[in-house]
C-alpha cells in the first residue's frame, strides 16, 4: 500500500491555488474547500477529474475511503 496525501497537499503539489484548481475542476471554491476538509464527500467521477487535473494517480490521493 502506498502512502496517500491529502487533497489539499495534492493541489499544492500541483502548483495550483484554491481558485485555479476550482476553475479547472469546474466547481466553486467553496465546494473545493469543503472537499479538502471532508474528502469522503468527493464523488467518484470528481475523484477521477481531480486525479487528472492534479496529474497524480487517484490511489495516491486520500479521499477518505
Amino acid at each position: 500500500m502506498s502512502t496517500q496525501i491529502t487533497l489539499k497537499a495534492a493541489r499544492v503539489n500541483a502548483g495550483l491555488t484554491l481558485i485555479d484548481a476550482a476553475r479547472r475542476l469546474g466547481i466553486g471554491k467553496d465546494r473545493l474547500i469543503k472537499w479538502e476538509k471532508h474528502p469522503d464527500e468527493v464523488q467518484p467521477r470528481y475523484q477521477k477529474v481531480i486525479s487528472e487535473t492534479y496529474k497524480m494517480p487517484i490511489d495516491d490521493i486520500f479521499f477518505g475511503v
